[in-house]
């Protein structure tokens, strides 16, 4: 029996060595071979987007991202004709809508849902002059921009372009909140988005320099002068 015993115990060591050199060299094969890149988005999801490739600015340069061009309210209305045959928006309002998005989603304005972990739970509740330190140039720089647009517009279009452009409502749900009368909400938004264009610079006709836009580097209560020689 003993000598049974000593028989078996190697063969069992050479089959066991056997399937672990087995395993890793399926293991290296595997990393060898070029593996394809996991598709953002399957191609059944895809039939139902209306999918495009964009460049945005982040902290670390420009990237390209893959965004899905239905999701904005502004895209669907620029793409919708009137009874006249033009856009319901013009281009350049189109434009100045997705900037102001933009610059609302760079500075992080959005709402949380929810909890907030980047922070430790020992450091306890911030400050607000530990909160303005955590915020980047390109954030602050960015709600200015925001609150800068939003302050040309005005109150009477404010609400309104940040329900659309900033948290992408629809106007059917816009005009239900606000009891406005139906097919109303395009006729505020096109004037709202007009003076957000020209809040921007951007002009559906391009002007020559002579009529282009002064801009200055002026402080708000600074003025040019003229002096009597």
């Amino acid at each position: 029996m003993t000598t049974a015993i000593t028989n078996v115990q190697p063969a069992q060591s050479q089959r066991r060595q056997a399937k672990r050199s087995k395993r890793s060299r399926r293991q290296k094969a595997a990393r060898r071979q070029p593996q394809a890149p996991a598709p953002i988005v399957d191609d059944f999801r895809a039939q139902h987007l209306a999918l495009a490739q964009r460049q945005i600015v982040t902290e670390l340069g420009r990237t390209s991202v893959i965004v899905d061009e239905t999701e904005s309210p502004l895209v669907w209305l620029a793409r919708r004709r009137g009874r006249d045959g033009r856009a319901l928006i013009e281009a350049d309002q189109l434009q100045a809508g997705e900037r102001l998005r933009t610059d609302f989603t760079r500075a992080h304005l959005m709402p949380r849902t929810t909890a907030n972990w980047s922070s430790p739970l020992s450091s306890g509740r911030q400050c607000g002059g530990e909160r303005a330190a955590a915020l980047t140039d390109t954030v602050i720089a960015a709600r200015q921009s925001v609150h800068l647009a939003l302050d040309a517009v005005g109150p009477e279009f404010a609400g309104l372009l940040l329900d659309i452009c900033c948290f992408l409502k629809g106007l059917e749900d816009i005009e239900r909140e606000r009891a406005w009368p139906a097919r109303s909400g395009k006729v505020v938004l096109q004037l709202a988005l007009a003076r957000l264009a020209r809040h921007y610079g951007y002009s559906a006709r391009a002007r020559g320099p002579a009529r282009a836009r002064v801009r200055t580097w002026l402080a708000d209560d600074a003025a040019f002068g003229v002096e009597s020689v």
